[in-house]
């Protein structure tokens, strides 16, 4: 079980509450509390995903990390194709 913490000092707008409370009435989520923590969870993995993402992004332009990726490349240039023929056999 998780530990609770209530927050007094949360505020949204009248329109989403009311979003809120039909996705409840339609049987989308079991309360309110619900609802909020499931979006919450959901926009924090898509943040962590972005930073991710920008992190590979940054990985394409550098030098070392490229130079890296072509070692290894050539390292398992071989292996590869020694698989490669056994699976063929």
């Amino acid at each position: 079980m998780e530990n609770l913490i209530i927050l007094n000092d949360v505020a949204i707008s009248s329109e989403l509450l009311a979003a809120i409370d039909k996705a409840i009435q339609q049987g989308k989520a079991k309360n309110r509390s619900e609802l909020i923590t499931v979006a919450l969870r959901r926009e924090l993995e898509l943040l962590h995903r972005a930073e991710i993402d920008a992190q590979l992004a940054e990985m394409v332009n550098d030098i070392d990390y490229q130079k890296e990726v072509l070692q290894m490349e050539a390292e398992f240039a071989s292996s590869q194709w020694e698989a490669l023929k056994l699976a063929e056999e």
